[in-house]
């Protein structure tokens, strides 16, 4: 079993990703050629942003955003405890300073009250000025704008949006890489749409801020790549992967974000079916909010300790089934933060979450491999 069946999906759209990728080596406008612009094109209309600049991963594509907002040293940026390190890694590499937020159990992302107290508190402590709050759609779904928003606003932050595992989500309609001041997303394969290698974009509706953001992409060019008028990085979608990208955003567009949530509301109709008894007590499923649609990055359930989940996670391995843990050890306990003071309110849940959460195989192609997973869970908690 796959825990993200590419194979699977490359055979279905075999015909027009190998047309694409023989055109660009037909073509040899292997840097920055035509199908670039026009997977931007694309991916702007997709998700309602007036700009999207393409770029080489997903991490270039956040500390594009710090680079173009100029945040440095005694800046404070707020990230989520919960959540891959990029997140927070962006914001040491350009000499600020991560301040780490609780999240919510039910959706996994940021807890407003949280993020709340952490900003008074580095008000309270004077060393710091609050700059930005780094919002993650985890798992494929939305932050609670609604919420995060207003905060931002209030205390004069910037948002930004980091849509990695949450491109195609939305919010009554709304569509993720939409809802902050500049949004980033990842193409890593495994993403909800990924490409054949590395991949990213930056989107902003910001005229001024789009056009630095695209200097900042290629080395911080000016009238052409031989004008070099700041400091910025390499950082270049390559031809190939937006030829690939524009026939996978066909597909998750057409069908493949309507077939990956019928696959999720197939786990939960089986766990309904097989293991109510234990739901809400030993085995938690995800929750998506009313109005929220997910892309379902991944589909994570929460067990009642981490004994039981570790023992969960073997007892599938040995049956041939993928499962994985996003994310075993919270952000502030990463050993590239020792020394600097990160945190400045409780992080109780992420500490909850990294001991107990499970994420099991979901992709859009997925028959009625549900069945055979929960029917390895109830014998799981059976043989127990």
């Amino acid at each position: 079993m796959e825990f993200r069946d590419l194979k699977k999906q490359y055979q279905v759209l075999k015909k027009d990703i190998d047309e694409a990728m023989t055109g660009v080596a037909a073509s040899t406008a292997f840097i920055s050629g035509p199908a670039v612009a026009k997977l931007e094109q694309e991916l702007s209309e997709y998700v309602g942003a007036k700009h999207c600049i393409s770029c080489a991963n997903g991490t270039d594509a956040l500390s594009l955003a710090m680079m173009a907002w100029g945040y440095g040293k005694n800046d404070a940026v707020f990230v989520p405890d919960f959540t891959f390190f990029s997140s927070g890694e962006i914001v040491s590499h350009c000499g600020a300073t991560p301040v780490f937020v609780d999240v919510l159990e039910d959706s996994f992302n940021m807890n407003p009250q949280s993020l709340i107290e952490a900003i008074e508190a580095v008000k309270a402590e004077g060393k710091l000025t609050p700059r930005c709050v780094i919002a993650v759609d985890l798992f494929g779904q939305s932050v609670d704008y609604d919420a995060i928003r207003p905060i931002a606003n209030r205390y004069g932050l910037t948002l930004l949006e980091d849509a990695a595992q949450g491109f195609g989500g939305s919010i009554r309609g709304k569509m993720n890489c939409s809802f902050g001041d500049i949004s980033t997303t990842s193409f890593f394969p495994a993403k909800p749409l990924g490409c054949y290698g590395d991949g990213g974009a930056v989107f902003t509706d910001d005229d001024d801020l789009a056009a630095l953001l695209r200097s900042l992409r290629i080395h911080g060019k000016g009238a052409d790549k031989y004008d070099n008028i700041r400091i910025g990085l390499n950082s270049r979608l390559d031809t190939m992967q937006a030829a690939i990208l524009s026939v996978k955003l066909r597909a998750f567009a057409d069908y493949e974000l309507r077939d990956v949530n019928t696959a999720a509301q197939k786990y939960n109709e089986q766990f309904e079916d097989k293991l109510r008894g234990l739901l809400g007590s030993k085995i938690k499923l995800p929750q998506v909010k009313e109005g929220y649609v997910s892309s379902w990055a991944q589909y994570t359930i929460i067990l009642e300790d981490k004994s039981t989940r570790d023992g969960l996670q073997a007892y599938l391995k040995d049956r041939g089934i993928p499962a994985m843990i996003y994310y075993i050890k919270p952000m502030h306990a990463q050993g590239a933060f020792d020394g600097v003071k990160t945190v400045y309110t409780s992080l109780e849940t992420t500490d909850y979450l990294c001991d107990r959460v499970l994420s099991l195989p979901i992709h859009p192609y997925m028959t009625d491999e549900q069945s055979e997973v929960v029917d390895c869970i109830r014998d799981y908690f059976n043989a127990r």
